[in-house]
């Protein structure tokens, strides 16, 4: 008997499980030895009864089931409408969330912060350009560019002895490679 209580305190204290592993585990269990015939014989019985009631319960479910299916059948109930239902359910459930609230809230003024430095940004730069613009230096190389430039442009184009337009790099590029030119001459 000492024996015996050593391996019962060795054994380590377990739970049963809800569903077919509970079923298992019990009926795995050695049988207590103060148990008398009359007492599991009832608990056969009862155990025989509950397996029977998990069946009837499985077999109305399943009924239900096809009843539901039914149902939304003949409602034009459609798994996608289903699915519509249910993801538009959902983001109603998240848009009036308070953390969806306080991240659209933060969000919207960061954004209203961020054009505003955006446009002070602008502004700064406008106002940085036409201080360049106006300052003496950038009027001073301003000058001198418009100065080389009316140098560089002759008012009225010279002409060649025989009154052609003389011809620019412009022209000579764009002519084509059989065209003769006036320093070629026709043969």
């Amino acid at each position: 008997m000492e024996g015996e209580e050593k391996d019962f305190q060795e054994q380590p204290d377990s739970v049963a499980e809800v569903g077919e592993d509970a079923v298992t585990s019990v009926g795995a269990a050695p049988l207590p030895p103060v148990m008398t015939e009359e007492e599991r014989q009832e608990l056969q019985e009862e155990l025989a009864k509950v397996e029977d009631e998990i069946q009837t319960l499985s077999q109305v479910l399943a009924a239900k089931e096809k009843q539901l299916a039914d149902i939304k059948r003949k409602l034009g109930i459609t798994p996608l409408n289903e699915l519509k239902q249910n993801i538009t359910k959902t983001w109603q459930e998240v848009t009036t969330s308070t953390a969806y609230r306080r991240t659209s809230e933060t969000l919207s003024q960061a954004s209203l912060k961020a054009t505003a430095a955006f446009s002070n940004m602008g502004s700064a730069i406008s106002k940085k350009f036409e201080d360049v613009r106006n300052a003496p230096t950038f009027k001073s190389l301003e000058e001198k560019v418009e100065t080389l430039k009316t140098k560089i442009t002759p008012t009225t184009p010279p002409s060649n002895l025989d009154g052609d337009v003389p011809e620019t790099t412009e022209s000579l590029i764009n002519q084509p490679e059989d065209a003769p030119t006036q320093d070629a001459p026709m043969q």
